[in-house]
C-alpha cells in the first residue's frame, strides 16, 4: 500500500505544467470515478509511439496507462483514484516523447473514432484487504498546492500517565515500518486521554515510493496492547473528542499534508 501526498479532486497548482495533458478531477460519492491526466493528439506513426509508450510505462511499475487508438489519433489516458506525484511525472516524460514525435494537440471535443485499445496496468496491485478493523483509511482537507494526504487513522485511549510512552513507541515503531509521518490529536480529562493517531508518508516520487504492509503494521500496534492498557475507540461523550492538535513527531512535506490554517 502507497500512503502519503496525492491528488483526486483539485490540480497539483504550481507543480507541474503540461502541453498535451489536462486534468479531469475525480468526483468521489455517487460518481465514484478516478481522476485523470488525457492527452488527445494527432501523430503520423502510432505503431511506433505505441511501443515507446509502453517502455516508457515500465519504469512506473505502480501506475497503469490506457491508450485509445484511432486513425492517426490517440488518447492517452492515466488514471487513479490516488495521483501521486509519480504519476503527473510519468505525465511529464509522455509529453517530452510526444514533443519528440512532433504530436500535435487536438481539442478534445474533436470527433475521435476508436478502432483499438490498449492498457497497461500496474505491475503489482497497490491494495490489501486489512484485517484490522482499528485501522481506517483517511483522506484530508487541501494543503499546499491542493494537496490532499492519505493516512491510517487509529483512534484510541488510555491513562494519561502512559501516554508518551506509548508515542515514543509508536514513532520507533514507524521508523521499522517505513512510515516517516506520525502525528495526532488528544484530549486529557481527569487521568485519561483520548488519542486519534495518523500514520503516512510525505510526497512519493518516482525514484523514492514507499510501499506499506499495512497489515504488518496493524499487528505492531496491537501488540501494543499487552504493554499498556490501550483500548481502541474513544472513551466518554462528544466534549471529550480529540480535536486538540495536531501535535507533529515525524514528519515530511509537512506543508503538503498538514492545514493549519
Amino acid at each position: 500500500m502507497i500512503l502519503g501526498v496525492y491528488w483526486y479532486f483539485k490540480f497539483p497548482d504550481h507543480l507541474y505544467d503540461y502541453k498535451f495533458f489536462k486534468f479531469y478531477p475525480g468526483y468521489g460519492g455517487h460518481a465514484d470515478n478516478p481522476a485523470e491526466l488525457v492527452a488527445k493528439v494527432q501523430v503520423e506513426n502510432l505503431s511506433e509511439l505505441t511501443v515507446k509508450l509502453k517502455a516508457l510505462k515500465s519504469h512506473y511499475k505502480d501506475t497503469s496507462l490506457h491508450l485509445n487508438i484511432g486513425v492517426n489519433q490517440l488518447i492517452i489516458s492515466i488514471g487513479d483514484y490516488l495521483l501521486f506525484d509519480f504519476h503527473f511525472q510519468l505525465a511529464l516524460e509522455i509529453e517530452e516523447l510526444l514533443i519528440r514525435e512532433n504530436a500535435i494537440v487536438i481539442d478534445s471535443s474533436a470527433p475521435f473514432t476508436s478502432q483499438s485499445s490498449r492498457t497497461f496496468l500496474p505491475e503489482k496491485e497497490k491494495f490489501k484487504n486489512i484485517e484490522h478493523r482499528f485501522i481506517q483509511m483517511v483522506g484530508s482537507d487541501f494543503s499546499q498546492s491542493n494537496a490532499e494526504n492519505y493516512a491510517a487513522r487509529i483512534d484510541c485511549n488510555l491513562p494519561l500517565r502512559y501516554k508518551q510512552s506509548l508515542i515514543n513507541d509508536l514513532a520507533e515503531l514507524c521508523k521499522d515500518e517505513n512510515l516517516n509521518v506520525f502525528y495526532y490529536n488528544d484530549f486529557d480529562f481527569k487521568d485519561h486521554c483520548n488519542l486519534m493517531l495518523f500514520f503516512g508518508n510525505g510526497r512519493q516520487t518516482k525514484d523514492s515510493i514507499q510501499t506499506i504492509d499495512i497489515n504488518a503494521f496493524g499487528a505492531k500496534v496491537r501488540k501494543l496492547t499487552q504493554n499498556y492498557p490501550l483500548h481502541f475507540g474513544h472513551f466518554g461523550s462528544f466534549k471529550e473528542y480529540p480535536l486538540q492538535g495536531p501535535h507533529t513527531v515525524l514528519m515530511v512535506d509537512e506543508a503538503y499534508i498538514l492545514n493549519k490554517k
